[in-house]
This record gives C-alpha cells, structure tokens and sequence, in this order.
C-alpha cells in the first residue's frame, strides 16, 4: 500500500498548507473529523467524518494508520499510538514526535489532567504564528521527500 498523510482534522490549523504539500508530492491525504467540523477540501481529498463521540476521530485515525504513513495531530496520545504502528507524527505547528520523548509528555498529559479534575487551570496552547505555518510546511516536504 502506498504512503499517505492522515490529519486528525478537528482542530488542526494548517490544513490548506497540509493540502497543498500533499499535491505537490502526489501523496494521499485523508482528513478525519467529527460531523460537527466542516471540513471543506479538494475533490481529490479524502474527507471521513465520524460520531461527536469521544476519542472518535482519534479511533478511525489509528486505525487507519500504517508504517511509513504520516499522521499529522496535536493529540499526544493518539501519536503515540500511531508511532508505536511505525508511522511518523508531527504536531500542527510541524514538530516531530518521538519515542524517546513520549512517555514524558503522556505523563505531562496526565498530571495537568488530574489537576484539572482537581480544580487548577492550565494554559491553553500559544496562538499560532507564521513561524508555525513554516515549520509545518517544511517538516511535512521533509517527510514526503521534497526537501533533503
């Protein structure tokens, strides 16, 4: 089976930048949201929609994929998952996951959890930035083979 990009699509910013990389590179791309995200793409893109149930899209893209595929989410454990299936995973803002770092960040994950349940507040993500748009960009053409 050939290589494809998956994007967890519900709230990930980037996707026209994504879109475009992908057809440049003439790589599959499926973008996976719930049906409460209007995800509007191309013809040639494959959207899936899912139930706005809990862990819904992240269930589909795990299933989905596979070794060598590119699956693009700001869920740290829904990149875990894939990473342990051998795909490569970048965060929207075009860091690449890692092995090596990810049982830190799941345990990062899971003590702002508890502090939330517990009544604190944590910090939402940064507002994105131009440089955000250029490291994703640049992080995914590294991946499908159009930069060295």
């Amino acid at each position: 089976m050939s290589r494809k990009v998956i994007v967890d699509a519900d709230a990930c910013p980037g996707k026209n930048i994504i879109i475009d990389v992908c057809h440049e590179a003439g790589v599959a791309l499926i973008l996976v949201a719930s049906f409460a995200h209007e995800i509007s793409a191309p013809a040639w893109v494959e959207v899936r929609k899912v139930d706005c149930y809990p862990q819904a899209v992240d269930i589909l893209v795990s299933n989905l994929a596979a070794a060598q595929d590119v699956v693009i989410t700001q869920d740290w454990g829904l990149a875990a998952i894939c990473l342990a299936k051998g795909a490569v995973c970048l965060a929207p803002d075009g860091k690449k996951y890692d092995d090596s770092r990810m049982p830190a960040m799941l345990e990062l994950r899971n003590a702002s959890a508890r502090w939330r349940r517990g009544g604190g507040r944590t910090r939402g993500p940064a507002a994105r930035t131009a440089q955000d748009d250029q490291c994703l960009e640049n992080s995914l053409r590294r991946e499908l083979g159009l930069l060295p």
